[in-house]
């Protein structure tokens, strides 16, 4: 589903980036990318994304390479920032549908599709609204809608549970639960480690632009320890564990 290999992105005139990142998410995977701020998570993200060019590396989704055939990689795949940076000039019904005529949806689809999870995250009557109206709950809840439109087989999501409600949030995880059920995959940046250890199945950790652990959830956090406890132990002393 997606595989990077060797991907190195570095800023002019920071130290910041990714440095030699690979790991591969498999059909069926919710995999959390874990790590401090400053660590690389955004910037691998928006690399997978296509938004941010790359030094070195590749990275293949569903069989496509993002840098000879981004439209194809694009096409499968969804992606949600930290900060949905929507359009507010639009009610909430249009930006939908905007999204839904950018992957072309047919219009059965994006009209049973928007029902859907609209009526789930229970905004079917500010759809109408301007987007501008909308709370910063409500926006995420929209940009969440929009990425699943066209049905993507990659959700690419970055600390998507910030601004949730807490019946929002377990909404999510249903559907990204049901997005695997149907052979898809997640892979998604979070700072809440205990909802991660319980919710994925594969987790890898970054430090300073370097990948130190990735793999199974189960292998990685044994029993009578916690995900919590292995990124402080990996974060301050960086040793190496269970890797792809």
């Amino acid at each position: 589903m997606l595989t990077i290999q060797h991907l190195t992105k570095h800023y002019k005139g920071s130290s910041k980036g990714v440095t030699d990142l690979s790991l591969t998410v498999r059909p069926g995977d919710i995999y959390a990318f874990i790590g401090h701020n400053g660590a690389g998570k955004t910037t691998t993200l928006k690399c997978i994304a296509g938004i941010h060019g790359f030094d070195e590396g590749e990275i293949f989704i569903n069989g496509f390479n993002i840098k000879k055939d981004p439209l194809g990689c694009k096409r499968s795949i969804a992606y949600i920032p930290d900060n949905p940076d929507l359009y507010e000039y639009l009610t909430g019904v249009q930006y939908l549908n905007f999204i839904a005529d950018v992957f072309q949806v047919e219009a059965a689809k994006r009209k049973e599709r928007i029902k859907k999870y609209a009526d789930a995250f229970e905004i079917t009557p500010s759809l109408g609204d301007l987007i501008s109206t909308y709370s910063h709950g409500m926006k995420q809840k929209l940009a969440i809608i929009s990425a699943l439109v066209h049905a993507p087989k990659l959700l690419v999501l970055d600390e998507p549970f910030v601004g949730l409600d807490p019946q929002a949030s377990v909404l999510l995880k249903n559907i990204m639960h049901e997005v695997c059920s149907e052979g898809g995959a997640i892979f998604f940046s979070t700072h809440v480690l205990d909802v991660a250890e319980k919710l994925c199945s594969k987790v890898a950790i970054i430090k300073d632009g370097v990948l130190v652990t990735s793999g199974d959830m189960e292998k990685i956090v044994r029993p009578g320890q916690t995900l919590e406890s292995i990124f402080l132990e990996v974060i301050g002393n960086g040793n190496k564990a269970v890797t792809d």
